[in-house]
């Protein structure tokens, strides 16, 4: 395992240059920075010339690179346009899209296992149907429609959740915008279980252990379940990485001043070194997912050893 480990994290390396490489040249082509800096008005060159020099826009891009790079390690992600620190971004932001994060995962692990499972062990009646085609509703209908809708009749018609979530940004205000995050994966999830859980239960070791008087709980919980949830674990490893990077739609109907929010102003303000710092801890984040993700295969099942 510990070896493992370690080519795992070597293997790292390359992919986080890689990705962090493509991220920075993807968001210099976006456009001139420096006229955002100025607003409507046409730079004069000699403030150009000094912005440019100033943020380090004047240099080459694989040296602007190097010295990001080398910055990075240090702890040192750059200085956004308005002159505040991107970590000072960071610190105020990524706590809030973490806990909205965590908010969808529980949402999507607890609501989408548990319909799954029911579903999976009832293929074929009205449940399993039901569920279904609710979760394709779902997935069809975009996240902007859901967080717009629910907004419009909890927070505005019923009064039930504030329409938008206050700068404290608590567990008990995200529970819907949480919600509005999770829905289609949530329903991702359900179908994945759903159709793990009926191809398992035809398996040898589950009518083995039918066979051997087992409890039907303790064949569904030890032997099924846990050898269904591999692929689903798969899923929701990646999916956290993707449900930090794409709160951008839900924080900007909910006015939650997370990652997504500090993303989309970093996008509208051509702010290069705010969107290049976000997104390279973002890519962390994926990588440590799949990491974690890949060591709790020998979890779920024993028969699975990494050399």
């Amino acid at each position: 395992m510990g070896r493992y480990v370690i080519r795992r994290l070597l293997q790292m390396i390359p992919v986080f240059i890689g990705a962090t490489l493509l991220i920075f040249l993807m968001v210099n082509v976006m456009g001139d920075p420096v006229a955002g800096l100025c607003g409507e008005r046409q730079c004069d060159p000699a403030t150009a010339a000094q912005l440019k020099r100033e943020f380090g826009l004047d240099e080459p891009v694989w040296q602007q690179y190097l010295t990001y790079m080398g910055n990075v390690f240090t702890g040192d992600f750059g200085t956004a346009f308005n002159g505040q620190k991107v970590t000072e971004l960071m610190s105020t932001a990524f706590p809030v899209t973490i806990r909205l994060t965590l908010v969808a995962i529980v949402i999507e692990i607890v609501v989408g296992i548990a319909l799954g499972v029911i579903t999976g062990l009832k293929r074929g009646r009205p449940i399993d149907t039901t569920v279904l085609l609710l979760t394709l509703v779902v997935i069809s209908i975009p996240t902007f429609v859901t967080g717009l809708l629910l907004q419009l009749l909890l927070g505005v018609e019923w009064g039930w959740i504030k329409p938008s979530v206050s700068p404290d940004a608590t567990f008990g205000e995200l529970i819907v915008p949480g919600l509005v995050l999770a829905s289609v994966s949530l329903a991702y999830v359900t179908r994945l279980t759903r159709t793990s859980i009926a191809e398992n239960r035809r398996s040898d070791y589950v009518r083995t252990a039918v066979a051997k008087g087992l409890p039907r709980r303790r064949v569904i919980v030890r032997h099924l379940l846990r050898n269904s949830l591999i692929p689903v674990v798969t899923f929701i490893g990646t999916d956290i990485g993707a449900l930090m990077g794409g709160a951008i739609v839900t924080e900007r109907i909910f006015n939650i001043h997370g990652v997504g929010y500090q993303l989309y102003q970093g996008i509208v303000r051509q702010n290069t070194q705010t969107v290049v710092g976000f997104v390279t801890v973002l890519v962390l984040v994926f990588l440590v997912a799949n990491l974690l993700v890949d060591l709790l295969y020998a979890v779920l099942d024993p028969r699975i050893r990494y050399a």
